[in-house]
C-alpha cells in the first residue's frame, strides 16, 4: 500500500454516509442502539461518523500493518562501531509521536527539515555514546520526513566527531545503491518496506513475504538479506510511518474506542474511506474485515492518506479512514 514515490492521485469524493446512520439524529449526534447477534444477545452498537477538526489513530492492537519502525541502513564498509553507536542513540529516543511534531514543524510549520532536527536533538539531549572520525555522507529519499530524520543523523554524527553531509538523492530505487557502492554512507530505512525490498530482489518478484508486524520478526528477516546486500541495519526506533486507520477525536471520545478491536466490538459495521485500491488490499479493507471482523458497510474511494480521505473523516463522511501513522496533522 504505502509508496515512497509520492501518494496515489487523488480521485472525486462520494458525498454517501452510512445507510441508515442519519435518519432522525442531528449532525454530529451519535446513534447508540444495540444491535443482536446471532444467538440472540446484544453485540454492537449502531455506529454512525462524529465529525470533528481532531484526528485519532486506532491502535492496530492485532499488528496488521507491517511494522515500518524507522530504522539507520549503512554501508557495510562504513559501519563502524561509534557511527553505529550514534545512530542507535538516536533510535533510542526516537518515537511515532516524534514524527508527528517533526513532520508538522516542517509541513504545516514551513521550519526547514535542519532547523527541526537541530531543535530536537538539542530537546532530547541526544549524545553519541563514542567519539568517531571520517567524512560521512547522508542519504535521505525524497520527502521532508525521511529528510529530516536524515538531518537527525548527521547532527548527532557531527557531535561525535564526523564531518557530515545530508545529500537528498530520491527514490529507494535510487538511493539504496548508492548506498550499496559506498556513495552514500547512511540512510534513514522503514523496517518492513526495506525488508520486502530486498527480498524480492534477492528472491524474486514473487518470494513469499517475510516481513511482519512484530518489529523483532521484521529484523530478524531482515539481517540475512542485508547481510547479502553488504548492508548493516542499526538498531529499529520505536518511531513508525505506515498506514493507520483515524477517526476523529469526538468519535473516539463518543464511543469509547482507542482500538481497532474496540471498534469492531463497539460497532462492528463502519464507512470507510481511503485509496480506490483498498477494497483490494489485505493491509485495507480486506484486512479489516479479516483480521478485525468488521463489516465495510460503505467505502469512499478518496485517497491515500491525503486531504480527500482526511477531510471526510473530519466532515463526518466516513466514520474511518486511512491515512499515514506519522502525518504532521495528526499533532
Amino acid at each position: 500500500m504505502r509508496t515512497r514515490t509520492g501518494l496515489l492521485a487523488a480521485v472525486a469524493a462520494s458525498a454517501l454516509i452510512l445507510a441508515g446512520c442519519s435518519s432522525g439524529t442531528s449532525e454530529g449526534e451519535a446513534t447508540v442502539e444495540p444491535t443482536v447477534g446471532a444467538t440472540g444477545g446484544t453485540t454492537a452498537q449502531e455506529c454512525q461518523p462524529v465529525p470533528g477538526d481532531a484526528l485519532v489513530v486506532l491502535s492496530d492492537d492485532k499488528m496488521l500493518q507491517n511494522s515500518d519502525n524507522m530504522i539507520p541502513a549503512i554501508n557495510a564498509d562504513a559501519a563502524t562501531p561509534a557511527l553505529i553507536a550514534a545512530l542507535d542513540a538516536v533510535s533510542a529516543v526516537l518515537t511515532t509521536d516524534d514524527l508527528i511534531q517533526l513532520n508538522k514543524a516542517v509541513d504545516i510549520d514551513r521550519q526547514t527539515s535542519q532547523e527541526a532536527a537541530t531543535q530536537f536533538v538539542a530537546d532530547r539531549g541526544i549524545e553519541a555514546p563514542e567519539q568517531g572520525e571520517g567524512s560521512i555522507v547522508i542519504g535521505a529519499a525524497n520527502f521532508s520526513e525521511n529528510i529530516t530524520v536524515a538531518e537527525i543523523y548527521s547532527a548527532v554524527l557531527a557531535s561525535a566527531g564526523f564531518d557530515t553531509e545530508v545529500r537528498t538523492i530520491g527514490n529507494r530505487e535510487t538511493y539504496l545503491p548508492a548506498l550499496q557502492n559506498g556513495e552514500v554512507h547512511v540512510v534513514p530505512e522503514y523496517a518492513a518496506t526495506v525488508t520486502e525490498f530486498l527480498n524480492r530482489a534477492q528472491n524474486g518478484a514473487e518470494a513469499d513475504a517475510v516481513a511482519s508486524g512484530d518489529i523483532n520478526e521484521t529484523v530478524a528477516a531482515l539481517a540475512p538479506l542485508a547481510a547479502e546486500a553488504s548492508l548493516v541495519f542499526g538498531a529499529p526506533s520505536a518511531a513508525q510511518d505506515q498506514n493507520a486507520f483515524a477517526v476523529t477525536q469526538a468519535f473516539a471520545d463518543e464511543y469509547g474506542v482507542t482500538s481497532l478491536t474496540e471498534l469492531a466490538d463497539t460497532c462492528g459495521t463502519i464507512s470507510l474511506g481511503g485509496p480506490p485500491e483498498c477494497p483490494e488490499r489485505p493491509f485495507c479493507q480486506i484486512g479489516l474485515e479479516e483480521e478485525y471482523g468488521l463489516e465495510v458497510a460503505q467505502f469512499d474511494s478518496l485517497d491515500a492518506g491525503g486531504p480527500l480521505t482526511k477531510t471526510a473523516i473530519q466532515q463526518g463522511q466516513v466514520m474511518v479512514g486511512l491515512v499515514f501513522s506519522s502525518d504532521g496533522s495528526l499533532a
